[in-house]
C-alpha cells in the first residue's frame, strides 16, 4: 500500500503535470499500488503492488539533477525522470538565473537545439516557450542537430546561454539537458546549484507563462559559419586520398559529417547506411555508444568488404568520436583506438604541425607567438604530458567534464588552444566550440591518416613512434554498472569503503601516493574522486559516474612491452572488483 505522504506527493505532482501522457503513467503506477488483490491470486496481486509502489518511490526520490554533462534520465513521469513537468521547471529556471545574474540577459536571449531521442521535440519546444514567456529572447533550430552546433551557435550568436535537448551516447530510453553559458563552454558552479535552486521553487508548472510565437528560428548562415571554422582545422594543401567507412550510430552526425568531409575534398566515406539515419530506438546496438563493445562490429565488417583505411564513428549526438584502425592481430582484422590513444595522435599532429613553422589552423594563425595549450582530465591518460613536454607547449589538467576542459582554456587566455581531450571520445580541437566535437575532430582525424598514407605509414606506426619516444602507455577502463534503487549507495559505499580502508598495492604493485579529490586539491575543485599512484609507472583514477549509474576507475601502466603493461592491468582490475563489488 502507498505511502500516505508518497500519494499526497504523487497527487500533486499529477495535477500540475502539462503532459497528459505522463500524468497517466503516474495514475496507472498510483492505482496498481492501491490495489486489492483479489482472492485466489494474492500473491500475484500483492507482488505487482509491491513492484508499483517501489517504482513510486524511486521517481520521488528527488528532482533530477545536474550531473557531469547536464540533466540525464530515463524519459519517464515523475521528478526523477526526464519529462515534460521537470523541463519546464529546468528552462524556467534558468530563465530566472539568467535575469538575476546578466543584465543583457533579455536581450541577448538563448539558442536551444536538440537531437532526435525521443521527446527531445517537445522538450525543445517547451523549453523555448517556458524561456519566451519568461521575457528573454529564444531563438531554436529548426531541426534536429549535433550538440557542437549549439555549443558554436551560443558564442556565434551572443547569446547569453544554449541549451541542446540530448542524452549523448545513453541508451534508448534517456534523453538530457544540456545547459551552456555565455562565454559557450557548458555551466559550471555555481551556475547549475542557483538555476537547481530556481526548478525547486516553482510551484505551478502548468501556470508558467509561456510565448511560443515569440521563438525566432536559427539564422540559416549559422551551420555555414560553422562548417567555414571546422574546414579551417585542416590544411587545404595536404593529402586527401582516404578510404573511409562512417557510422553515425543511428545520430544526427551523418550529413554534417559526410559535408564537412566533401568540402575538405576527401572522397565521400563508406557509409554503414543502416545506422546512417537517426533513430531513437537505436536498433542494431544495445548502447549507441562506440565506446562499448560490438558498438563498430558492423563498420568493421564494410571496412573488410572496401579496405578502408581507417573508421570513424560518432556517438548519437556527434559530440565524440571514436576511430578504428586495420590491425591483422585483432580478432576482426579491426581494432578501435582508445581515447587516449586517439588523443595522444591528435596532440601530436597539431603541436607538429604548429611546431615552428607557426601554421595556421587548429593550431592559432599563423605568427602567433603566445603559448600552446593542452588540456586533459585527471581521468585521461598521461601520455598527452610527455607529447606537450616534447612539443615545449603547455599542459593541464582538470577534473572529469568538458566544463571543466573549457574553463582551464578561458583561465589561460594568452595561450594559443590547441586541444582539449578526455579519455571517453571527447576531443576540441582549435576552441572554436567550447565542448567536445566529434564532426572537426573526426576530419582532422581523416587528415591525419592521410597524410600518413601518403608518406607510406600509418597510425600504427605512429603509435609505435610515440611509444619508442615517451614509454608505452597503455590504458584501459574498468566499470562497475549498478541498476535499481539502491544502486546509488551501492557505489557511495564502495567509495567510502576505499577511503576507510585505502589498499596498501593494487596489482601487486606497492600503492605511493593516494590523492583524495573530495576536500579539493591545487587548481581542482572537489569532487568524488580517488587518484592512487602506483610504483613502476602505474596509476588509477577512481570516481562514480556524472552521468550514468556506474563506478569508473581508469588505469594506466608505462612499461617497456605490451604484454608486461596488459598483465599488471588484468592484475589490478582483479583487485579492484574485490574492493569495490564486495
Amino acid at each position: 500500500m502507498i505511502d500516505g505522504r508518497l500519494a499526497a506527493r504523487v497527487r500533486a505532482w499529477i495535477a500540475d503535470d502539462p503532459d497528459p501522457a505522463t500524468r497517466a503513467e503516474l495514475e496507472d503506477l498510483v492505482a496498481r499500488a492501491e490495489a486489492q488483490p483479489e482472492r485466489g491470486a494474492f500473491a500475484i496481486g500483492a507482488a505487482d503492488a509491491e513492484v508499483a509502489d517501489a517504482e513510486l518511490a524511486e521517481r520521488f526520490s528527488g528532482l533530477l539533477e545536474f550531473g557531469t554533462a547536464g540533466l540525464r534520465g530515463i524519459v519517464g513521469a515523475g521528478p526523477n525522470r526526464m519529462n515534460r513537468a521537470v523541463v519546464r521547471r529546468a528552462a524556467v529556471g534558468l530563465a530566472r538565473h539568467l535575469l538575476d545574474a546578466v543584465s543583457d540577459a533579455a536581450d541577448r536571449g538563448v539558442v536551444i537545439g536538440r537531437d532526435a531521442r525521443h521527446g527531445s521535440a517537445e522538450f525543445a519546444a517547451d523549453s523555448a516557450a517556458v524561456i519566451a514567456g519568461a521575457g528573454l529572447r529564444v531563438m531554436a533550430f529548426p531541426t534536429i542537430g549535433p550538440t557542437p552546433w549549439l555549443a558554436y551557435a551560443v558564442r556565434q550568436l551572443g547569446t547569453a546561454a544554449g541549451i541542446m535537448v540530448t542524452a549523448s551516447h545513453n541508451p534508448a530510453p534517456d534523453n538530457g539537458y544540456k545547459v551552456y553559458w555565455g562565454d559557450g563552454a557548458q555551466i559550471r558552479p555555481p551556475v547549475d546549484a542557483c538555476i537547481a535552486a530556481h526548478m525547486v521553487a516553482v510551484d505551478n508548472v502548468r501556470g508558467l507563462p509561456a510565448a511560443p510565437d515569440a521563438v525566432e528560428p536559427v539564422p540559416d548562415d549559422l551551420v555555414a559559419a560553422y562548417e567555414h571554422d571546422a574546414l579551417a582545422l585542416v590544411d587545404p594543401r595536404g593529402p586527401r586520398r582516404l578510404v573511409v567507412v562512417y557510422t553515425a550510430m543511428h545520430g544526427v552526425g551523418g550529413a554534417p559529417f559526410c559535408s564537412l568531409l566533401d568540402q575538405a575534398g576527401f572522397a565521400p566515406p563508406h557509409r554503414v547506411q543502416e545506422q546512417f539515419d537517426p533513430d531513437p530506438d537505436f536498433p542494431t546496438v544495445a548502447f549507441p555508444n562506440p565506446e562499448e563493445p560490438g558498438a563498430l562490429d558492423r563498420a568493421m565488417a564494410l571496412a573488410r568488404e572496401t579496405e578502408a583505411q581507417v573508421i570513424i564513428a560518432n556517438d548519437p549526438d556527434a559530440d565524440r568520436l571514436a576511430v578504428a584502425i586495420p590491425d591483422p592481430s585483432a580478432p576482426a582484422g579491426w581494432r578501435t583506438l582508445t581515447g587516449d590513444e586517439t588523443g595522444a595522435l591528435l596532440a601530436e599532429h597539431l603541436l607538429q604541425r604548429a611546431g615552428a613553422s607557426g601554421a595556421s589552423g587548429a593550431s592559432g594563425a599563423s605568427g602567433d607567438t603566445r603559448p600552446r595549450l593542452v588540456v586533459s582530465t585527471v581521468a585521461s591518460g598521461t601520455l598527452v604530458e610527455r607529447i606537450a613536454e616534447h612539443h615545449g607547449a603547455v599542459s593541464a589538467r582538470t577534473l572529469t567534464g568538458f566544463k571543466w576542459i573549457e574553463s582551464a582554456a578561458l583561465v589561460r587566455p594568452d595561450h594559443r588552444f590547441v586541444l582539449g581531450y578526455e579519455e571517453a571520445l571527447g576531443y576540441d580541437v582549435g576552441g572554436a566550440v567550447r565542448d567536445k566535437d566529434g564532426l572537426s575532430a573526426g576530419l582532422v582525424m581523416a587528415e591525419l591518416v592521410a597524410g600518413l598514407s601518403a608518406q607510406g605509414s600509418s597510425v600504427t606506426e605512429m603509435l609505435a613512434d610515440l611509444a619508442r619516444r615517451h614509454g608505452l602507455h597503455v590504458t584501459r577502463p574498468w566499470t562497475l554498472r549498478v541498476s535499481g534503487p539502491d544502486g546509488l549507495s551501492v557505489i557511495s559505499r564502495g567509495m567510502e569503503r576505499l577511503r576507510a580502508n585505502p589498499p596498501a598495492s593494487l596489482g601487486g604493485r606497492r600503492v605511493v601516493m593516494w590523492v583524495d579529490l573530495l576536500p579539493g586539491v591545487d587548481d581542482l575543485p572537489p569532487t568524488d574522486g580517488l587518484i592512487v599512484t602506483l610504483e613502476d609507472r602505474g596509476r588509477v583514477v577512481i570516481r562514480p559516474s556524472g552521468t550514468e549509474p556506474k563506478l569508473k576507475a581508469y588505469m594506466e601502466i608505462v612499461a617497456s612491452e605490451r604484454s608486461i603493461a596488459d598483465a599488471a592491468l588484468d592484475a589490478v582490475e582483479i583487485d579492484l572488483a574485490q574492493l569495490l563489488a564486495s
